[in-house]
């Protein structure tokens, strides 16, 4: 279903040619995750944990729910945990992500009014359309990575920036491009916005836009695959199944109707989308949650090495697989705080967002460590992996199953092991994670100065006051 769901007319591009990603064997196994997760909606046994009834008593994702108490935060952690786990963590953005956001600029829509007073009907419309019809939604931000120094003294075309053209009485035409616009390809709206910040004199790219990604006129230009064949999903697990494909988006005269205009030459509203409290909230609990199932994915990865390689005893060792485990505690103590010490923003129910942002913060520095440490644990056992596991049915099976074992564990259960962790450290999946984890929330040490600049530093005054006063 939803696989057929994409049979439109998009327009992707990979490897210089327009492609069908229904029946391209490099979307093949991702679609294949993505559907078994939309396919919970049709198990008695799994319906209630990612799930709640909408008003015709059909299931619908529980990122589109509303929390007006404690338990019903709880609801949509049960649903974002769930899909984390069933894909450890890996696919990064699932569209509970992009739904979470869009639940909470819904249940603050109201306050939008002054920028424009379509606003909330427009996104009430667009909400009730994507929560009953399962729309898999992605956000992109970003602008293309053209020329960063001297912003203001090129023009927006030069710059590829993403510009309204032309406005008539039925829409608007954009031109421009954004990237990264990641899940784009098997998406089925694009929420598109700008991330910098904008003043009045750059007002024309002070846009929100819900894009179809079958619309006219967009070029999806997808990265490299890393997706492996079927044949070979043995020894590339996780890029067997996983690959979560990003594209740059290049708008060639793409219309988009007045009613999918959420904002336009508006900074100010545009300034408050971005800082929403409820839909940032909502949004990065369901990451911190996703990151939890990543590093859990992570250690259990690593102590599992160590014990098939008999290292567990060494107290090196046992420092780093500590090390993991305190991660990962650090990261669930954080989301409990967040939910247990949230608060109401009207009559919505929050997460408060100073250990939201602490846990994403930690989260660039501890994955990639993460990754480090598997390699320091597994050292030169990744290299030493034979080129497939097919090697194990070959004539020399017998002198493979001799040399390629572990401690209590058999050589082709050894290997597959290490091939599971090359995938995740090693491979261009692996790569491309790491570089993800440690920059899709944006500059790391901007993000800490933000903590710095943001938190509340009085009390610390007062805690200092007393030894500094005149006796």
């Amino acid at each position: 279903m939803f696989i057929n769901s994409l049979k439109d007319n998009r327009t992707i591009w990979l490897n210089g040619e327009n492609i069908d990603i229904t029946t391209n064997e490099h979307f093949k196994g991702t679609l294949e995750t993505i559907s078994h997760l939309y396919k919970m909606f049709d198990d008695p046994n799994q319906q209630s944990k990612i799930g709640y009834l909408n008003d015709d008593k059909q299931w619908v994702h529980s990122a589109f729910l509303i929390p007006h108490s404690y338990d019903e935060l709880i609801k949509r952690k049960i649903a974002f945990e769930t899909w984390a786990r069933a894909t450890d963590g890996i696919m990064s953005r699932l569209p509970d992500y992009a739904r979470s956001r869009l639940t909470g600029w819904y249940a603050n829509r109201d306050s939008y009014c002054q920028y424009d007073s379509s606003f909330p009907e427009k996104l009430a419309a667009y909400y009730e359309q994507a929560r009953d019809e399962h729309r898999f939604i992605s956000i992109v931000q970003r602008d293309p990575q053209i020329n960063r120094s001297d912003r203001e003294k090129k023009n927006t075309d030069e710059l590829g920036l993403l510009t309204i053209t032309q406005k008539t009485k039925d829409g608007v035409y954009v031109n421009g491009a954004k990237m990264i616009g990641t899940a784009a390809p098997y998406s089925h709206d694009l929420i598109i916005y700008p991330l910098s910040k904008l003043e009045d004199k750059t007002k024309q790219l002070a846009h929100m836009l819900i894009v179809p990604t079958d619309s006219p006129g967009l070029h999806m230009v997808c990265r490299e695959s890393f997706a492996i064949s079927e044949k070979e999903s043995a020894d590339h697990p996780l890029s067997a199944k996983f690959d979560e494909m990003d594209a740059v988006l290049i708008f060639d005269d793409v219309f988009i109707p007045w009613e999918r205009v959420l904002l336009h030459d508006n900074p100010n509203g545009l300034a408050q989308i971005k800082a929403d409290p409820l839909s940032s909230g909502l949004a990065y609990h369901q990451a911190i949650i996703r990151l939890l199932a990543k590093l859990e994915f992570s250690t259990a990865i690593a102590n599992e090495i160590a014990e098939v390689i008999g290292a567990s005893d060494y107290l090196h060792v046992q420092e780093k697989l500590g090390e993991l485990i305190m991660q990962i505690e650090t990261i669930r103590a954080l989301i409990i705080a967040a939910e247990r010490e949230g608060r109401f923003n009207g009559k919505v129910y929050v997460p408060n967002f100073n250990y939201i942002q602490t846990a994403r913060t930690l989260g660039s520095k501890y994955y990639p460590r993460a990754l480090e440490i598997l390699q320091l644990i597994g050292a030169g056992g990744f290299i030493q992996l034979p080129s497939s596991i097919k090697d194990f049915s070959s004539p020399l099976k017998d002198l493979m199953n001799k040399y390629y074992k572990g401690k209590n564990t058999n050589a082709e259960k050894r290997t597959k092991l290490f091939k599971l962790a090359w995938d995740l450290i090693g491979s261009p999946l692996g790569s491309r994670h790491e570089l993800y984890e440690r920059f899709y929330a944006g500059d790391p040490m901007l993000h800490t100065a933000n903590q710095f600049h943001q938190y509340d530093k009085t009390k610390f005054k007062k805690i200092i006051s007393p030894y500094l006063e005149n006796n």
